[in-house]
């Protein structure tokens, strides 16, 4: 028996996730949530999806899976592992599709959302 805290999750079994929208265009396989609002999961962006304009409160990691994903500072094939530290703000997006496993250590701000404040 596996003990509650791990969770086998193999690339091959990636495709059998059940996913839900979080926006147009990327999907979410929620694997973990505190009540600090840390989360982990699985994103799976569709190609051309794109996470407009955020900043991160907290401290985000990402690993590219399958695919590549971009923001300004550049594109990130599969085995990429990214930091974004918090106070760093970025649009992301997929032009072919990708799927990532990411880190949240407290939820994100979307800056849209300041503006139309």
């Amino acid at each position: 028996m596996i003990p509650s805290h791990l969770w086998p999750l193999r690339p091959a079994d990636i495709s059998s996730l059940p996913f839900q929208e979080l926006r147009p265009g990327v999907d979410i396989h929620v694997l973990h949530e505190a009540p600090d609002g840390a989360r982990a999961a699985v994103l799976r962006y569709r190609p051309g999806a794109v996470v407009p304009s955020h900043r991160h409160e907290g401290y985000e990691y990402i690993y590219v899976l399958e695919g590549e994903q971009s923001d300004e500072r550049g594109t990130y094939p599969a085995g990429t592992f990214v930091i974004n530290e918090p106070g760093v703000a970025h649009q992301v997006s997929s032009q072919k599709g990708c799927v990532v496993l990411i880190l949240w250590m407290r939820p994100v701000v979307f800056l849209e959302a300041e503006s139309n404040n």
